[in-house]
């Protein structure tokens, strides 16, 4: 066996044995997104296991923090409001806590304690440019480092797929409303890389094509993108001025029950695809692009998939499912593919795999051994 490997499998027993009692899971972000769902779904899994977890994270912005403690987790707030702040923050919790089993979920706490103690480094997005850098580094002494999808692993060599998983999600017996426009509508992030410019091309074509009324419902916010997002996605508004319905930040489940159909037209390299996951598990039809990891989470079968960056494509790949309204076997089908790969159960089950293949497995101290430490 070569060092490289003895050491990592003697970084996996320190990580697996420090874990029998606690595990702290340190934030990307401060405030909600998609990675920070995921740490709120492995500290979910973690506490199933009867481990206790600790989340860390800055102070402002605090929307995580607010979250996991409603969720009743233990948090350590660490009072920074900048990124190199919470970095700083984050490495000085950690020298002070060295025993402690780190999760580190994202790149910036697996660059900020870099060779600290036991640790699992969680990448969820293709790291790129300096940060492609940062993240080689970061991973030093780390027992693992995981990535949510194989089309990921296969871009960051040495790395081990923990695919992600959403929260339960009731599924909904839906019928096609029988009057009324359709609604065609995307969740998320209102930025380019989520191809909300593309979409917005394409229901031009969709629009001036259909023989029904078709509507374009948008909800979700500019989160981490910037002005120049906002004036390109706002000049391809203008054409469908008076069939747009912005709604906002909303809840998933009432964007679903609103809309006949779900796009997903990403542009940019998809690590994952939680939406179209939680549009899977809701029984909502959908489209996708075949950016990154989205063919992925959908499976090989899925008919509505789109070339990314392609209006054309994607309007005629809509304007293919609105001839094909009886399809509601694909969406049984999806549903099916999010239980057994997507659902709670299945991510815990994957968690509970992983600290298996770590060590020894986990065997959860009594509440007794607990308040003896």
């Amino acid at each position: 066996m070569s060092t490289n490997i003895s050491g990592r499998d003697s970084r996996s027993a320190q990580f697996v044995e420090a874990a029998r009692a606690r595990i702290a899971i340190a934030t990307n972000n401060g405030d909600m997104g998609g990675g920070e769902v995921m740490l709120l779904n492995i500290a979910t899994a973690l506490r199933s296991m009867d481990i206790d977890v600790t989340v860390l994270a800055p102070t402002a912005p605090g929307e995580l923090l607010d979250e996991a403690r409603m969720r009743g987790f233990d948090v350590a707030p660490l009072k920074a409001s900048t990124r190199l702040g919470y970095m700083r923050a984050l490495a000085a919790w950690r020298l002070r806590n060295l025993t402690v089993p780190l999760w580190c979920n994202g790149l910036v706490p697996t660059s900020a304690t870099i060779g600290m103690g036991p640790r699992i480094a969680h990448l969820h997005i293709l790291p790129t440019g300096l940060n492609a850098v940062a993240a080689r580094i970061g991973r030093f002494g780390a027992a693992r480092v995981l990535v949510p999808s194989r089309f990921m692993a296969s871009r960051i060599p040495g790395t081990q797929v923990l695919e992600n998983w959403t929260e339960d999600i009731a599924f909904l017996d839906r019928e096609l409303r029988p009057e009324g426009p359709l609604r065609v509508g995307f969740l998320g992030r209102l930025t380019k890389d989520k191809g909300v410019h593309v979409l917005a091309r394409a229901m031009v074509e969709v629009i001036a094509r259909s023989d029904r009324e078709v509507r374009l419902v948008l909800a979700g916010e500019n989160r981490f993108g910037d002005s120049e997002d906002d004036r390109e996605i706002q000049a391809t508004l203008e054409p469908l001025t008076g069939a747009v319905d912005l709604l906002g930040w909303v809840h998933r489940e009432t964007f679903f029950d609103q809309v006949d159909l779900a796009v997903f037209p990403s542009v940019w390299e998809e690590p994952f695809g939680l939406v179209a996951a939680e549009a899977m598990a809701r029984g909502v039809p959908f489209v996708i692009s075949d950016a990154g990891a989205l063919p992925e989470v959908v499976g090989e079968h899925y008919p509505w998939v789109a070339r990314r960056d392609d209006e054309v494509a994607l309007a005629e790949t809509i304007l293919a499912w609105i001839g094909h309204f009886e399809a509601d076997e694909i969406q049984r089908d999806a549903r099916r593919r999010w239980e057994e790969s997507f659902s709670p159960a299945a991510g815990a089950q994957r968690v509970a795999g992983l600290l298996i293949d770590l060590g020894p497995p986990v065997i959860p101290m009594s509440s007794g051994d607990r308040s003896a430490r």
